[in-house]
C-alpha cells in the first residue's frame, strides 16, 4: 500500500490589525493597493448613502430647531452682534475691512465676523435666524463627517453612530445654541472639509489637490485658531483609516490611498505646519489680556487643572449631566490626591490604548482627543479663567466617539449580535442623548435661565453671580425702569465675596450701590476695580464712575479731578465732557443755595430746584419747590414742578459693565 500523504496544517494568514512592525520592515513586500470600489458598487449604494444623510439631517434638526426661538444672551452676543457697529452694518466693504484686520474679541477670526455679518444682512437683529445658521452649520459638519468615514471605512453603521453621536450629544449645545460661538461651528465645518479634501488628495497627489486643502484650511483658521492642530491630525487619518504609511501597514481596503514613507507624509504637512505657526502667534498677540500671566497661574496650578478637565470632559460625554456655561477655575481648589487620580486615570486608558494598538481606531482616536484639547486645555496657554468648557469639546470628542463606537461594533461581532440587535440598540442611545439635548437647549431660552442653572450645577461659581445679578437687574429696567433690584445687588455682593480679585464683580457690585445711592459704598468698589484692572478701557469706565458718585455726593472737586483724569486717557470722552459741565453746574447750585438761604424768595427757590432737578438731586429739588410754595403758596410754576417729580423719568439702562 502506498504511503499515506502527510497533510500540511495550512498558515492562517495575518490579519490586517497586526502590531506594527511585528516584522521588519525589510522583509515585508508591500502589498498591492486594495481594489477601489466599482462605479457601478458605488452608485448602488448612494440610495442608502443619500436616505442615512436624510435621516441625520432630520433627526438633528428636530432637536436643534428649539434653539431659533432663544435670545441672544448677554454671555458676548452682544460684543460679537448685538453691539457690534462693524457687524450690524451688514455686509459691506467696510465691515470686509474691519473683518480682516480686527483683533477684537481677542481673537483674529475674520470669517466669523463675516458670518455674523452676512446674518444681520439677512435677519437683522432677529436672534432666531442667527441661530439656524449655526443649526445648519452644525448639521452640515454632522453630515460631512458620516460621508467621511463612511468613504474612507466602508463601514455605513458605525460611521452613522458616530455622526449621530456628534450631531445629539447634549455636551455640544453650547457650541450651537450659542450664537457667539459661532466660531467653533464655522470652524469644525472647514476642518471636515479640509479632511476631506486631504482624502481627496491621498487618492492622487497633486499640486491642484493640494492647494485646496491648503485652501479649507485657511478659511478654518479665518474661522476659529483652535483648529491649528489640523496638520497632526492628518498624520493621525494617514495612520487610520486611510493607512498610507509604506512598510508600516498594509493598504486600507476600502480606501485606495497612495502609500508612501513616513518622512514623505511629514514632508507633507510642513506648509500647513507653518500657517498653524503664523495662526498661533497672531492669536497670543490678539488675546493679550485675556492670557493668564505665568505668576498668575503657575504650571502647578495649569497641570492640575488640564488633568482634571481632561478627564472631566470624558466623564460628561459618557454621564451628560451638570454641563454648564460657566465652569470655576479647579486648578486652585483641586487637592493632591484628586489630581493624582485624574492622572491615573489618563495613563490608565493610555496604557490600556497602547496595549490594545493592533485596533488602530483607539490609537488615533485617543491621539485626536489629547492632541486637538492642547490648545485649548490650559497647560501651556491660560486663557480666561475657566476651568473647562463644553465647546473645547466639540472638536475632539469625535476621537473618542470613535473609539466607542468601532469598539462597540467588535463587542457585538464577538458576541454575534445582529443587524437588528445593533441598530435597536444604537438607536436607544441616541434617543437618550436627543432628550438630553433638547433639554439642556432649553436652558438657553434667557440670560437668567442659563446663568440660574450654572448656579445649580456648579458651586461657588462667581461668573454665573455675576451674570445672574445682571440678567436681574435688566429684567427689572425693562419692566419697570427702575435702575436698581436688590435681588440683583445680593447676587453682585456674592461674585465679589467669591472671587474678590474681579474687576468686573466690583464694578457691576458698585454700580448696583451706586444705584441704591449708597455712594460711598460704591466709590470703594469702583476704587476697588481700579486697582485689579490694568484694561484702559475699565480704567476709564472706573474713573467715570468714581466722579460721577462724587458728584451726586455734592463734592464737586473731587469729581472734577476724578473726570480730568479720565479726559488725560481719553480726550474727546463725551460722558466726562458732560459730566465737568453738571460739575460747573453743581458748583453754581451750591452758589445759589446760598444765596437763596441769605436772601430767601420763592423765584430763588425756585430757580434753584430747577437746577438741581436737572442734576438729578431729586430730594434737594422737592425741598426747595416746597419752601418757594411756603413763601408763595399759588406759585403755579413751583406747583407744576413739583408735580414734575412725582411723575416717572425716561428711565436709562443700569450703568453695568459686560464682560
Amino acid at each position: 500500500m502506498p504511503a499515506k500523504a502527510q497533510r500540511r496544517k495550512p498558515s492562517r494568514p495575518k490579519p490586517q490589525s497586526a502590531r506594527l512592525r511585528e516584522v521588519p520592515a525589510s522583509k515585508v513586500s508591500p502589498a498591492p493597493p486594495a481594489a477601489a470600489p466599482s462605479p457601478s458598487e458605488w452608485s448602488r449604494s448612494s440610495n442608502l448613502r443619500q436616505t442615512l444623510c436624510v435621516v441625520l439631517a432630520l433627526a438633528t434638526l428636530a432637536v436643534y430647531v428649539r434653539t431659533t426661538r432663544n435670545p441672544f444672551v448677554n454671555y458676548d452676543d452682544q460684543t460679537y452682534v448685538v453691539e457690534n457697529a462693524h457687524v450690524l452694518q451688514g455686509l459691506s466693504l467696510d465691515t470686509l475691512r474691519w473683518a480682516l484686520t480686527s483683533t477684537d474679541a481677542a481673537n483674529w477670526h475674520p470669517l466669523t465676523w463675516i458670518s455674523h455679518a452676512l446674518d444681520c444682512q439677512l435677519f437683522g437683529l432677529h436672534p432666531g435666524g442667527h441661530h439656524f445658521t449655526s443649526v445648519l452649520l452644525h448639521l452640515a459638519s454632522a453630515v460631512i463627517l458620516f460621508l467621511l468615514l463612511l468613504r474612507a471605512t466602508g463601514a455605513a453603521g458605525r460611521s452613522l453612530m458616530v455622526a449621530a453621536l456628534f450631531a445629539l450629544h447634549p455636551i455640544n449645545v453650547e457650541s450651537v445654541a450659542w450664537v457667539a460661538e459661532r466660531k467653533n461651528v464655522l470652524s469644525t465645518l472647514f476642518f471636515l472639509l479640509t479632511l476631506g479634501a486631504y482624502g481627496w488628495y491621498a487618492l492622487k497627489p497633486g499640486i491642484e489637490r493640494y492647494l485646496a486643502v491648503v485652501g479649507l484650511f485657511a478659511l478654518a483658521l479665518a474661522s476659529k485658531p483652535m483648529v491649528v492642530t489640523l496638520p497632526f491630525v492628518l498624520l493621525l487619518v494617514d495612520f487610520w483609516p486611510l493607512q498610507r504609511m509604506r512598510s508600516w501597514q498594509t493598504p486600507s481596503a476600502t480606501f485606495p490611498a497612495q502609500q508612501t514613507s513616513l518622512g514623505q507624509l511629514v514632508l507633507e504637512k510642513i506648509p500647513l505646519l507653518l500657517m498653524s505657526a503664523a495662526s498661533s502667534v497672531i492669536t497670543v498677540m490678539a488675546q493679550g489680556g485675556a492670557i493668564a500671566a505665568p505668576k498668575n497661574l503657575p504650571l502647578s496650578l495649569r497641570l492640575p487643572n488640564a488633568l482634571y478637565a481632561n478627564v472631566m470632559y470624558l466623564v460628561k460625554t459618557l454621564w451628560p449631566t451638570h454641563l454648564a456655561a460657566y465652569y470655576p477655575y479647579a486648578g486652585t481648589r483641586l487637592a493632591l490626591w484628586q489630581s493624582g487620580l485624574c492622572a491615573l486615570a489618563l495613563l490608565a486608558i493610555t496604557a490600556l490604548v497602547w496595549r490594545k494598538r493592533s485596533h488602530y481606531y483607539l490609537l488615533v482616536g485617543w491621539l485626536w482627543y489629547l492632541g486637538t484639547l492642547v490648545p485649548v486645555n490650559g497647560l501651556f496657554l491660560q486663557v480666561g479663567d475657566q476651568s473647562m468648557a463644553d465647546r473645547y469639546a466639540y472638536l475632539p470628542l469625535i476621537g473618542i466617539f470613535c473609539m466607542l463606537v468601532w469598539g462597540a461594533g467588535e463587542l457585538a461581532e464577538r458576541q454575534k449580535l445582529g443587524l437588528r440587535e445593533c441598530a435597536i440598540a444604537g438607536c436607544a442611545v441616541v434617543l437618550v442623548l436627543a432628550i438630553f439635548t433638547w433639554r439642556q437647549i432649553g436652558f438657553w431660552d434667557s440670560s437668567f435661565d442659563l446663568w440660574t442653572h450654572a448656579l445649580n450645577v456648579t458651586t461657588n461659581n462667581y461668573m454665573a453671580e455675576d451674570y445672574v445679578g445682571t440678567s436681574l437687574l435688566m429684567d427689572n429696567y425693562n419692566s419697570t425702569g427702575q435702575r436698581y433690584s436688590d435681588e440683583a445687588l445680593v447676587h453682585f455682593q456674592n461674585a465679589v465675596r467669591i472671587e474678590p480679585r474681579d474687576a468686573i464683580s466690583h464694578l457691576n457690585l458698585g454700580a448696583g450701590l451706586h444705584e441704591h445711592r449708597r455712594f460711598q459704598e460704591a466709590i470703594q468698589q469702583y476704587q476697588a476695580a481700579l486697582s485689579l484692572t490694568p484694561d484702559e478701557h475699565l480704567i476709564v469706565k472706573c474713573l467715570i464712575d468714581i466722579g460721577a458718585a462724587y458728584q451726586q455726593l455734592g463734592d464737586y472737586a473731587k469729581a472734577e479731578e476724578y473726570d480730568k483724569k479720565v479726559l488725560a486717557l481719553e480726550p474727546r470722552n463725551k460722558v466726562v465732557l458732560m459730566n465737568l459741565g453738571k460739575v460747573a453746574m453743581g458748583e453754581r447750585a451750591q452758589q445759589m443755595a446760598a444765596d437763596a438761604a441769605a436772601h430767601p424768595t420763592p423765584l430763588a427757590f425756585f430757580q434753584l430746584g430747577q437746577l438741581q432737578q436737572y442734576l438729578g438731586s431729586i430730594a434737594d429739588a422737592r425741598a426747595s419747590y416746597q419752601r418757594a410754595l411756603q413763601m408763595k403758596p399759588d406759585y403755579s410754576d413751583a406747583q407744576g414742578a413739583l408735580a414734575s417729580l412725582d411723575q416717572p423719568a425716561t428711565p436709562q439702562p443700569a450703568s453695568l459693565t459686560p464682560r
